[in-house]
């Protein structure tokens, strides 16, 4: 700005130019050192008032503990050990401030020169080595981690003063800090190294000052005052309770909402769910347990937790239902909801979600098997259409019931053999004379366990029926086939059975025999 190809005049000019911004510079920086100054003197008259609040919170809290031992013993106790952590440390922070300030000359007023206090030799030269601390430094943080967990120790895991303690650890935050560069940097050197003397004054002075409000918020407590702070609502969540897990079509839902709070430095002592497997996680109890059998259980466990040197116990008790476990689709066709007559009509009923022993099924005839398992046997039914009824006591007590229709159906036709084979079989004459006709009902006796036996049938041999009782032919029968020629048939029809059920099927399917010789 002075160099260049200007005439001497605008060079006079511009050099005049800097010296009044620099007599700014120096003007402002002398009124931010002030402002410094001031905030300390602010901090002091603030630490002067809580010291003298202190005191009266501590002769209170005596007065009860001499009135009332049983009740204030225990807490005045922990007011003498958290007095003197305090009172040692608001000293040691007080000398660390005598150190700083002893190398400036106090006015006739007492005030420190903050104007003059710009550089912040001392600390940095004792408090700072390389890029770590002197030993000076080592001192002060261990001085500060010490009063921290001698302080926490005072409460342990008493969730009374749970609060206190979060906010004793939100203070003295001694962590690594990292600038706008993201670079981490050591706590004293973040607040403190290349500061102005004046400024790590007014923080010394600051943490004096948290070190009394801990204090104050300490005996607050202890006298059973509201604490420093409440616990912010943005914490807290609307848990709804239902009064059980499984609910039916209809059916009346009931349950609670409450405030609940998720807070992972809650800490229970001890925690037990039934026989579940339980651990903590971010302030909740997670359990596991075996389901049981199908129905409404209960869960009941319980939490303690330390305060005031007492176990208290808070109780878990909840309920959850088990329903069975689907393994097999449930498909059918209207078309197919069939009953025979006089047979053993496999069937599987049941109602989702209730226990066996609650469901009742009623129809004629009809007998329970297994679990969810029946036999329905209508016998000689007359009807074209039967229904079997079914009710169920659900778990509060009431019951629904539910109906369901069946097409009644005789057995169907049996299909007759002839030495196993149906329909035409070929063969010489004599293997037709020893021939055993018999019959069977397939797919549908195995699946309804029906056999069939004959009792007798019509076998027409040359256009002439012989009667024939039993599954083989009759004499009569065997002589005419003697008679018989090449390409002759036999024609087996008419044919009755009995079955192991006493029930006749209608109608039985024929069959026949050509003579090959």
């Amino acid at each position: 700005m002075a160099g260049g190809k200007l005439s001497p005049r605008q060079k006079m000019i511009n050099l005049m130019y800097l010296v009044f911004i620099a007599m700014l510079a120096l003007n402002m920086s002398k009124e931010v050192l002030k402002a410094f100054g001031l905030m300390n003197e602010k901090f002091e008259v603030v630490n002067k008032f809580s010291e003298e609040y202190n005191k009266s919170l501590f002769t209170s809290l005596e007065t009860k503990a001499s009135e009332k031992p049983d009740q204030f013993g225990v807490p005045f106790s922990k007011a003498k050990r958290v007095q003197q952590i305090s009172n040692e440390m608001y000293t040691y922070l007080g000398t660390l401030k005598s150190d700083v300030t002893k190398e400036f000359e106090k006015g006739k007023d007492g005030q420190l020169p903050y104007d003059q206090m710009d550089k912040g030799g001392y600390i940095d030269e004792h408090w700072f080595k390389g890029d770590g601390y002197s030993p000076k430094g080592k001192e002060i943080m261990a001085k500060l981690e010490d009063y921290k967990k001698q302080i926490a120790a005072v409460f342990g895991v008493d969730v009374k003063y749970k609060i206190i303690v979060e906010t004793l650890n939100k203070k003295f935050n001694f962590e690594n800090v990292k600038d706008k560069d993201g670079v981490s940097i050591k706590y004293l050197s973040y607040h403190f190294e290349g500061f102005p003397a004046i400024a790590s004054i007014a923080k010394l002075t600051s943490i004096q000052n948290d070190v009394k409000s801990i204090e104050q918020d300490i005996y607050n407590a202890l006298i059973g005052n509201t604490t420093a702070q409440t616990a912010s609502m943005k914490n807290y969540k609307a848990i709804v309770i239902m009064d059980k897990s499984l609910f039916f079509q209809g059916e009346t839902v009931t349950g609670r909402v409450v405030l609940g709070r998720y807070d992972e430095t809650t800490v229970p002592t001890s925690v037990s769910v039934g026989g579940a497997s339980v651990s903590m996680e971010n302030g909740q109890a997670i359990f596991k347990l075996s389901a049981g059998a199908v129905g409404d259980h209960d869960i009941k466990g319980k939490f303690t937790f330390k305060e005031d040197e007492q176990l208290i116990p808070i109780d878990i008790e909840g309920k959850y239902a088990v329903v069975p476990k689907p393994n097999t689709a449930s498909i059918s066709s209207d078309n197919m909801k069939v009953i025979y007559k006089g047979v053993n009509n496999p069937m599987t009923i049941s109602f989702p979600g209730i226990s066996d022993n609650n469901v009742t099924v009623s129809a004629p005839g009809i007998k329970k098997s297994g679990n969810s398992q029946y036999v329905w046997n209508i016998g000689d039914f007359a009807g074209k259409e039967v229904f079997v009824s079914v009710n169920a006591k659900l778990p509060d007590g009431k019951t629904v019931s539910d109906k369901q229709k069946f097409r009644v159906k005789d057995i169907p036709p049996a299909t007759s053999f002839l030495n196993g084979k149906a329909g035409t079989t070929i063969g010489s004459k004599g293997e037709i004379s020893a021939a055993t006709i018999t019959a069977d009902f397939g797919d549908f006796g195995k699946d309804y366990k029906v056999t069939a036996t004959v009792k007798s049938f019509n076998a027409l041999i040359n256009r002439k029926p012989y009667s024939c009782f039993g599954g083989t032919f009759s004499p009569e029968a065997i002589s005419a086939i003697k008679n018989l020629g090449k390409n002759d048939v036999i024609l087996i029809d008419q044919i009755q059975v009995v079955t192991n059920t006493g029930v006749k099927p209608k109608l039985t399917f024929g069959c026949s025999f050509k003579i090959n010789n």
